[in-house]
């Protein structure tokens, strides 16, 4: 059996407990018996199975063996297979003897319940959660998804939903239980003094998600309580005449990240209270009004809640994953400054070729900052019931810096950013951030391909990116960062030399990739048709103008270029 409780008796009074479908039951037959008694005898109801084990061998009743002596400790243990339909519906009974004695000097009774656990369905159950207490990638794996709940559904809230703990809506509770929250279910049936607690994890994973708990019948915002997450970190599930069933809804709250794996456990236990027994405590006085009397403990004789069973169910935030330019575009965004009409209107003729929405920042928005590649990322977040796009700010942060918030921020377009407490470089920039297409490496595939990123590699004391953006995209776990050598070049971005383009064939894409050698191929070519006198970069302010000669006779600039190649 999975797991066992032993349980004490008494043959003062009847005993009541839970059984939990799949386990064990351990009698303390012992610890019950009368000072005189040197035997016992064990029946049950025909719910119940009953085994005595006798010298270390376990024996199924009835046997022929009718009374089983105390003095060699033995043991009995039983199971439940058949749930309950009422409580205490099943009864098993220890009757104790003197030595040779007919007539029993004293009789335990014990009551059960049996309750199961796991998916509910139709089936009653105690704790309606997946029995899952583990998390296993691949098509084979199992365990449940949780997304962040990083969208903003309140058009007048200046952050996402996950940076508070209020329900700004009634569109936020419906989304969410579809979209960004998952739930878990606790059966509270009419169980005597026992009630399921809801415990979140005990560290700074807490932080990372909330619970609410529904309370209600309808779908009012105040049916909706906070119960866990934060300071938070448990919650006692209180029985109520109205619901059979509470419901609570996992909210997301962050992404993983170099502190959190991404993996959230919560753990849905049944304890048992100690009854209420005069032996124990006293009753007060009868209040006025006619008022019952209350039962009172004194704080020496408070006995602590006993555990009756566990189960666990483990959520894995869905990782923020990033889309190829070999996937079509769902939408074109485009920075519109003082210089640059022509281009916005090739853009936009292309976007409406492609039958593709486009979007403008105007110069009121972008603040002269052109570079929106720059700014931000697009990815998405996926679980098998919902899927919706995040927009990934960097912490670049020059004139485009509100445009994520207040523009692309909204219902069902996420958001996430990380900061460069260190100050941010130029390969901080997201023009340094792509990432391929599907792809197969030594044997292991790369469904989502794996991210790119530029670096000072393999030369040391150059730029890098900031380590919390790092750190993030690494945390993400499904695409595998990969570190190229950029910081050659004077923006130091990978986009400037590396692109991934569709294909008919083969992989189905082909790499771009720009070539010192193959330009310098190309000026050689140039010179021997009689260009070497052409002046480079004209139009351009503030920068060398050389000629192709003078490039082709620079030594230093050649040796450096063979190193870049």
């Amino acid at each position: 059996m999975a797991q066992q409780r032993r349980v004490q008796l008494s043959v003062q009074r009847p005993t009541s407990t839970v059984c939990v479908l799949g386990t064990e039951l351990s009698l303390d037959v012992r610890g019950s018996a009368p000072k005189d008694a040197v035997a016992f005898h064990v029946q049950g109801t025909p719910g119940v199975k009953l085994y005595v084990v006798h010298d270390s061998q376990s024996i199924k009743l009835p046997s022929s063996v009718s009374r089983w002596p105390l003095g060699t400790h033995p043991e009995v243990l039983l199971a439940m297979d058949t749930l309950s339909k009422d409580v205490g519906d099943e009864k098993v009974r220890i009757s104790y003897f003197r030595e040779a004695g007919g007539v029993p000097v004293g009789r335990a009774m014990l009551y059960l319940t049996c309750v199961a656990r796991g998916d509910c369905g139709d089936t009653p159950t105690l704790l309606c959660v997946p029995p899952q207490a583990t998390w296993t990638w691949g098509p084979e794996g199992h365990g449940a998804i949780l997304l962040v709940n990083c969208d903003r559904d309140d058009p007048k809230a200046e952050t996402p939903d996950n940076r508070d703990t209020a329900i700004r809506s009634y569109n936020a509770t419906p989304i969410k239980s579809e979209c960004s929250m998952a739930a878990v279910s606790a059966q509270h049936r009419d169980l005597g003094h026992r009630h399921p607690k809801l415990l979140g994890q005990q560290n700074k994973q807490h932080s990372c998600n909330t619970v609410l708990h529904y309370t209600g019948d309808s779908v009012a915002l105040e049916e909706y309580k906070h119960v866990l997450g934060g300071s938070k970190l448990s919650y006692t599930v209180k029985p109520s005449r109205h619901q059979e069933e509470s419901v609570f809804y996992v909210e997301g709250l962050a992404f993983p990240d170099v502190n959190f794996s991404g993996l959230v456990a919560f753990h849905v236990t049944l304890l048992e209270s100690p009854e209420k027994v005069p032996a124990l405590g006293g009753w007060d006085e009868p209040q006025q009004g006619g008022a019952e009397p209350r039962w009172c403990v004194p704080p020496s004789q408070g006995l602590l809640e006993t555990p009756i069973f566990t189960d666990t169910v483990v959520f894995r935030v869905a990782p923020w994953i990033m889309t190829p330019n070999t996937l079509a575009p769902l939408e074109v965004f485009v920075c519109s400054v003082d210089d640059n009409e022509d281009f916005v209107a090739a853009v936009r003729a292309v976007a409406e070729k492609a039958k593709c929405p486009l979007t403008v920042c105007p110069l009121p928005e972008n603040r002269h900052d052109r570079w929106i590649q720059d700014e931000v990322e697009f990815g998405y977040v996926q679980a098998p019931h919902k899927t919706f796009p995040v927009v990934f700010d960097s912490p670049r942060d020059r004139g485009l810096k509100d445009f994520p918030v207040k523009r692309i921020l909204g219902p069902d377009f996420g958001y996430v950013a990380r900061q460069a407490p260190e100050g941010a470089s130029s390969l901080d920039s997201f023009g340094n951030l792509e990432v391929s297409p599907p792809v197969t490496v030594q044997g292991k595939e790369y469904p989502l391909g794996r991210i790119l990123i530029g670096s000072s590699f393999p030369r040391f004391g150059g730029r890098r990116m900031a380590k919390a953006v790092k750190d993030f995209l690494v945390a993400q776990k499904v695409q595998a960062p990969v570190e190229l050598f950029s910081d050659w070049l004077l923006v130091g971005h990978v986009d400037e030399f590396l692109s991934f383009v569709p294909a008919p064939d083969r992989k189905g894409f082909r790499l771009l990739l720009a070539s010192p050698s193959a330009c310098y191929q190309l000026l050689k070519e140039k010179q021997e048709e009689g260009y070497g006198e052409a002046v480079m970069f004209q139009g351009l302010e503030k920068v060398p103008k050389p000629t192709i000669n003078e490039i082709l006779t620079n030594e230093g600039l050649r040796k450096f270029n063979c190193y870049v190649q």
